[in-house]
């Protein structure tokens, strides 16, 4: 009897040693804090990932995310500076990165802290919505916008241990009963523009060809004289070479033998090959020597 005594006593020992071994280790994974709590107080963060061991019985540990997390805000009415209504659905990137701080002051609630992000994304896009036109908001969806919400978030959301890394639009629209008239008038001021972009456009090219044609004429015109002062100066340069080259009699008298040549070749241009000349035409006087 004794002896089974011993033994139960030993197992009940084992299985008390094996469940306190167990109550004591904390394992820690890469995409999460854990808080070990001593007395519903946070004793000590661990936040890299493997194992640890805490005091069985007398300390507890939970969970807190380490990755990136999304909330999706729901859909609400913002009025522009323009006193223009719009819908504006978006969400958030945000992350845990201080879990002591996020611990200490939202409990450790992610529900608690959504809360905190709704409130404070809604006002600060509101905010920057109401100090803008209908026409700014909608052509700064390229990132302005949410650059402009972050700005104005700041560092509001450090104190409770959460970072928000981005602040998207997934849709800023219109609202259906004044969508169309809106889009009516866009088009409106935009074909105004465009006319206006069009007039100076054309305004523009007109003083540019009326220069060039200036410029062309006044080139024309410059061509022109210096081709006249070139002829001129050839022509006076022929004349002096035609000067040199028959300036003594009997030179003369070969040039005028030439000439008369060439003027009767002229004359024989016909069908006809008999040129009859009158006794005193020069032409005959050259050709018989007098």
């Amino acid at each position: 009897m004794k002896k089974i005594a011993g033994s139960f006593t030993t197992v009940v020992i084992v299985l008390a040693a094996i469940v306190a071994l167990g109550n004591s280790m904390v394992v820690t994974r890469e995409n999460e804090y854990k808080l070990v709590r001593e007395f519903g107080k946070v004793s000590r963060v661990i936040s890299k990932a493997g194992l640890s061991f805490k005091v069985p019985f007398v300390q507890t540990a939970d969970s807190l995310p380490k990755e990136i997390l999304l909330y999706d805000l729901a859909a609400s009415d913002v009025i522009t500076m323009d006193k223009k209504t719009m819908m504006s659905d978006s969400y958030v990137l945000w992350q845990i990165t201080d879990p002591l701080k996020f611990a200490q002051t939202l409990n450790s609630s992610i529900t608690n802290a959504e809360r905190r992000i709704d409130t404070t994304v809604y006002n600060s896009i509101k905010n920057v919505i109401s100090s803008m036109s209908q026409n700014d908001v909608i052509s700064g969806r390229d990132g302005e916008l949410s650059q402009a919400i972050m700005n104005n978030i700041g560092t509001s959301m450090e104190q409770y241990g959460i970072k928000l890394l981005a602040v998207e639009t997934k849709q800023l629209d219109l609202p259906a009963d004044n969508k169309a008239a809106v889009y009516e008038r866009m088009i409106s001021e935009r074909d105004k523009i465009a006319a206006t972009y069009q007039a100076e456009g054309q305004a523009e090219a007109k003083v540019i060809q009326n220069t060039t044609d200036r410029e062309i004429a006044i080139s024309i015109s410059n061509a022109q004289a210096e081709a006249a002062a070139v002829t001129a100066e050839g022509e006076a340069e022929y004349m002096r070479i035609l000067a040199a080259a028959y300036n003594t009699p009997e030179r003369a008298e070969f040039y005028g033998f030439i000439r008369a040549l060439d003027a009767a070749r002229t004359s024989m241009g016909g069908n006809g090959d008999t040129l009859i000349l009158p006794g005193d035409s020069p032409i005959a006087s050259i050709f018989m020597g007098e």
